[in-house]
């Protein structure tokens, strides 16, 4: 891929890209990639498993990746979008809910990206 692949892409698309890509090459082999809860508009992530969480369509992953980043991310953290770190939190929530699809997104999402 060219180093300039992402010229006047946006930091926040690009980021949603690069999430998306690692879940989709890492997450459940074989996971077809439909919409899970229909064209819902909002996600109880209480509320959705992670079976269902990874059928969603990769924007929508990348969205509620992004959302939950922000969540687990404290106050005091500098605010800076780290695209390794952001791929290696997409590759641990992806495998724990491969591993856990009955589970809750957020609880999932708690055991992974939480602080200590």
């Amino acid at each position: 891929m060219p180093a300039d692949c992402f010229h006047g892409i946006s930091p926040v698309t690009r980021f949603i890209v690069v999430v998306t890509a690692v879940l989709l090459l890492s997450g459940a082999p074989g996971a077809p990639v439909a919409p899970a809860p229909a064209d819902a508009q909002a996600l109880d992530l209480a509320a959705i498993k992670c079976k269902e969480f990874l059928k969603l369509s990769p924007e929508r992953i990348g969205f509620v990746l992004m959302w939950l980043d922000g969540y687990y991310t404290a106050d005091e953290d500098p605010v800076v979008v780290d695209f390794d770190n952001a791929k290696t939190k997409a590759n641990k929530l992806g495998d724990y809910c491969a591993k856990h699809p009955a589970l809750n997104v957020i609880t999932a999402a708690e055991s992974v990206l939480s602080k200590p």
